[in-house]
C-alpha cells in the first residue's frame, strides 16, 4: 500500500481521549497495555499530505482573523461531485459548522420547540441522545429490525405510525447509521421521503460516515434522491471520521432550499462563535484532494479486512454473539443478548473483564439498545488480532 496503516500510534498523554480516559468504572489489570478501541476516532497516523498542507500554513507566522477561500469551497463541490456523484453544488448551498452534531444543533433550533417530538432509529447515535435531551427535545425512537440475514431495516409502518402519534416534523436520519454500519439502498431512502412528504416531515440527514464505505456498496446522498429530498433536507458532512480530523474541529452543512438554510443559519449565528479555525480549513482542502480520496480508498480497504477478520472470529469463537458486517464505517455493534442468557452474566460483566484485559470498548445500551457493545475497528490489524485474542483468553470465558 501507498500509505501507512500498519503503525499503531501510541496517543496517550497526547491529548487524546480515547487513549487517556476509561468509560467504565473499571481500568485494565496491573502491566496491561491498553487498546483503545471505543471513541470513534483512529488509531493510524494522519494522512502525511494532511500534515504538509497544515505545515506549509504554519510557514506564514501569522493567524489573523480570515475569511473562507474559494479553494475551501472548491474542495467540497468536487469531493462531492467525485465521490458521491452530485451534481450542481454551489458554494450558496455549502455553510459552515464548528460540528456536525452542532449543525443538526441549529437545524432542531431552528424547526422544533422546547418539548417537540423528533424522530430518530434505533439503536441511536449517542450524540443524538445527549444533545437532544439538553435542547429540551423528545427523541422517538424507531426501532430498525433485523431481516432473516441479519441486516438492519427500517420499519417504514412503525416510523409513520410514531409521527402520527406523535405529532412529529421533524427526523434525523444518519446514513450511514450509526452504530449499526448500515448503508441504506436508493429504494431505501426512496420510500423515507416519500414517508416524510406525506407527512410533512423536514429532514436531518447527518452523512459524516458517508466516506467510509465498503466494497460492493455505495452512499447515496439523500438529498440526491429527488427534487423533494433536496428540498425537505439539511444534511450535514465532515472530513473529521474519514481522516480523523475531530480535534481540528469543522464540518460543513449542504441546504438547497434557501427557506431553511436561512433558518439553519441564524441559528449557527446565534451561538456568537461559529468559526472555521486557519488550520481546520487547511485540513479539509489537503483532505479533499486527490491524494486524500486515494487514501480514503485505501483505508476502507484496509477496514473492509478488519471488518471480515472481526466478524470471523467472533461467530467462531463467541457462540451467541451476534453481529452484522459493516457495510460502512469502522465500527462493529455486538449484540450480546443470547451470549448473557446462555452465561447467566450481566452485559456489565463483560465490559468489566474486557476492560480489565486491556481492550477499551464502548457501552452499546447507551445507544438504546439492551446488552450491546461498541467497538471501533479503525486501528492495524496486528493490534486488533491481539485484542480478539485477549477478548477471547480473559472476556468471553
Amino acid at each position: 500500500m501507498k500509505y501507512d496503516f500498519e503503525t499503531f500510534v501510541e496517543r496517550a498523554g497526547k491529548d487524546s481521549t480515547a487513549a487517556d480516559k476509561v468509560p467504565f468504572p473499571v481500568e485494565p489489570d496491573k502491566g496491561v497495555k491498553k487498546i483503545p478501541m471505543w471513541v470513534a476516532d483512529m488509531s493510524f497516523p494522519a494522512a502525511p499530505f494532511i500534515i504538509d498542507a497544515i505545515r506549509q500554513r504554519l510557514e506564514t507566522p501569522s493567524f489573523g482573523y480570515f475569511a473562507l477561500p474559494e479553494e475551501y469551497y472548491k474542495a467540497i463541490i468536487d469531493w462531492q461531485r467525485i465521490r458521491n456523484g452530485v451534481e450542481g453544488l454551489s458554494k450558496e448551498n455549502i455553510s459552515y459548522e464548528n460540528g456536525v452534531l452542532g449543525g443538526v444543533c441549529s437545524a432542531v433550533k431552528a424547526f422544533t420547540s422546547p418539548g417537540d417530538n423528533i424522530l430518530v432509529h434505533s439503536p441511536t447515535y449517542v450524540g443524538f441522545t445527549g444533545t437532544m435531551k439538553r435542547l429540551g427535545r423528545n427523541l422517538i425512537h424507531s426501532p430498525l429490525v433485523r431481516d432473516s440475514e441479519g441486516i438492519w431495516r427500517m420499519d417504514y409502518e412503525d416510523m409513520e405510525r410514531n409521527i402520527k402519534e406523535f405529532g412529529i416534523h421533524l427526523a434525523i436520519f444518519c446514513s450511514p447509521h450509526n452504530p449499526t454500519g448500515r448503508v441504506w439502498t436508493l429504494e431505501e431512502l426512496e420510500k423515507v421521503i416519500d414517508l416524510f412528504k406525506r407527512n410533512d416531515v423536514l429532514v436531518i440527514s447527518d452523512e459524516i460516515w458517508s466516506d467510509i464505505i465498503m466494497p460492493g456498496y455505495k452512499h447515496i446522498p439523500l438529498q440526491s434522491v429527488s427534487e423533494d429530498a433536496k428540498n425537505m433536507t439539511m444534511a450535514f458532512y465532515a472530513p473529521s471520521k474519514t481522516f480523523s480530523l475531530a480535534g481540528l474541529v469543522g464540518s460543513y452543512g449542504i441546504i438547497y432550499n434557501s427557506y431553511l438554510r436561512d433558518r439553519v443559519h441564524r441559528e449557527s449565528e446565534s451561538a456568537i462563535y461559529n468559526e472555521c479555525n486557519v488550520l481546520s480549513m487547511r485540513a479539509l482542502i489537503g483532505a479533499y484532494s486527490k491524494e486524500g480520496m486515494d487514501w480514503a480508498d485505501e483505508m476502507c480497504s484496509v477496514i473492509e479486512g478488519n471488518l471480515e477478520y472481526a466478524c470471523g472470529f467472533i461467530k467462531e469463537n463467541f457462540p451467541g454473539v451476534r453481529v452484522m458486517k459493516p457495510q460502512g464505517t469502522y465500527m462493529l455493534y455486538l449484540d450480546c443478548s443470547e451470549w448473557c442468557r446462555e452465561h447467566n452474566e450481566t452485559v456489565q460483566d463483560l465490559q468489566y473483564r474486557g476492560v480489565k484485559a486491556g481492550v477499551i470498548w464502548q457501552d452499546g445500551e447507551a445507544f438504546v439498545m439492551k446488552n450491546t457493545i461498541r467497538m471501533n475497528l479503525a486501528l492495524p490489524l496486528r493490534v486488533l488480532k491481539e485484542a480478539m485474542e485477549r477478548l477471547k483468553e480473559k472476556a468471553f470465558v
